[in-house]
């Protein structure tokens, strides 16, 4: 009873805590609405309000954003072949992720918003789509939810699970309440023996937490991929061709000072650059006009013209793809403290990978590929330039890279299968 007593305490503090800040919520989504427009819409999702009848049979499946999203598509296109039957619900928190969700399945999956951790949204938000388990991709607690879940006796996952010691830290803020929500939740499938121990360290019990391995490792490589790349490759011509990919605002100016210095070298190189978010897009251009650069980008070109020395793409989902098409990648996120990027996507598409020092969101990947040969980290954008130029200059090593890759790629798969294997005892009988 006294652990009762205290859940309810702490679920009520936090409650309160967050009725009182609702208000900022709002000031939020404009002061975002201003940098990205898309913020500004759909306004009712994010606080559970919902028109039309409630829904049933359906599986949730939340991803904060696009990388989350992304390493959700092998999981969610193994339930829509294995359970048509199925409604999949997906939800994000970010336009982008958002997106990225609907240029992935487009109609075939419903998307919302996630709603604010306010008790009442958490609520309408599980009586209107009902779903029988909720999936949670890599590091997302929300303490409202997982409690609303449990006392609905929905089972929730927390699939491809993976918790830094930066994260872990912050969540310690709450660690009383955190703990208590995160043994609600029915199994953790970690990424990894590591990423389950920090769990176990937040509040899960040993018994909580399965290894499987980690999703991404799953990746699909684009059934078009080749015929994509030796089209960008017959608009290049043979130029020599680097891609900065997922970039950063503050990652903006590195990005143009390495170009500029890689072109001392390679004087008609061009830079395939995709910025993370998309209300970078059009300031990455500017950005590299100034800098005396003739820019094209995907959404008004299409293709790279045989006088560019920069292309953004502009566009989403499309990012692997355009790895194929490139020497070598540079993955953003890494040159500030963000942790990095999908380091996976460039090596199963056959592309040598660079990166910046900060990848704490990426620690085993990034040392399994350092190890096997596939990937080159810069402690600073001076050191990552170096490498860049070393393997534009160096065939030979980039091919031996870009089979390190895809051999580090193959030998990773598995966790879609352990996935699922888990899934299926809460799915509902097939209709």
């Amino acid at each position: 009873m006294r652990r009762d007593g205290i859940e309810r305490l702490l679920r009520g503090l936090y409650s309160v805590a967050l009725y009182l800040l609702a208000p900022i919520t709002v000031y939020h989504l404009i002061w975002r609405g201003f940098r990205q427009p898309a913020y500004f819409q759909r306004w009712l999702e994010r606080y559970a309000i919902y028109r039309g009848a409630p829904h049933t049979r359906t599986l949730w499946l939340h991803a904060v954003s696009v990388g989350e999203v992304n390493a959700a598509i092998p999981l969610v296109n193994a339930l829509r072949r294995g359970r048509p039957d199925l409604r999949l619900l997906v939800t994000t928190i970010t336009p982008t992720g958002s997106d990225r969700a609907r240029a992935a399945w487009g109609d075939s999956v419903e998307h919302v918003y996630l709603p604010y951790d306010l008790p009442g949204a958490v609520s309408r938000f599980l009586q209107h789509h009902r779903p029988c388990a909720g999936l949670i991709m890599e590091t997302e607690l929300w303490p409202s939810l997982l409690f609303g879940c449990r006392d609905r006796g929905i089972p929730t996952y927390i699939v491809n699970a993976r918790l830094s010691e930066r994260s872990l830290r912050g969540y310690r803020v709450l660690a009383p309440l955190v703990a208590r929500a995160l043994r609600t939740v029915r199994t953790i499938a970690a990424q990894s023996h590591a990423d389950g121990q920090r769990f176990v360290r937040l509040g899960a019990s040993p018994e909580q937490v399965v290894e499987t391995g980690n999703l991404k490792f799953d990746v699909n490589v684009p059934e078009a991929l080749d015929a994509f790349a030796v089209e960008c490759r017959r608009h290049i011509g043979a130029r020599p061709v680097w891609i900065a990919a997922s970039t950063h605002e503050d990652e903006e100016a590195a990005v143009i000072s390495i170009h500029r210095r890689l072109r001392q070298r390679f004087p008609d190189l061009l830079l395939l650059w995709a910025p993370r978010h998309p209300e970078r897009f059009r300031v990455v251009a500017e950005s590299a006009r100034a800098a005396g650069w003739t820019v094209s980008t995907r959404s008004r070109t299409r293709w790279p013209q045989l006088g560019d020395d920069v292309f953004v793409i502009d566009t989403l989902g499309e990012l692997m793809c355009f790895y194929a098409g490139a020497d070598v990648a540079f993955v953003g996120g890494s040159l500030q403290a963000i942790g990095g990027h999908n380091l996976l996507e460039p090596a199963a598409t056959g592309t040598p990978i660079v990166t910046g020092p900060h990848l704490h969101n990426f620690v085993e990947i990034a040392q399994r590929l350092e190890a096997a040969g596939a990937l080159r980290i810069g402690a600073d954008a001076d050191a990552v330039q170096v490498e860049l130029e070393r393997l534009l200059a160096d065939p030979r090593q980039r091919a031996t890279m870009v089979a390190a890759g895809r051999d580090l790629v193959e030998l990773g798969r598995g966790a879609l299968a352990k996935t699922i294997a888990l899934l299926q005892p809460v799915l509902p009988p097939q209709a």
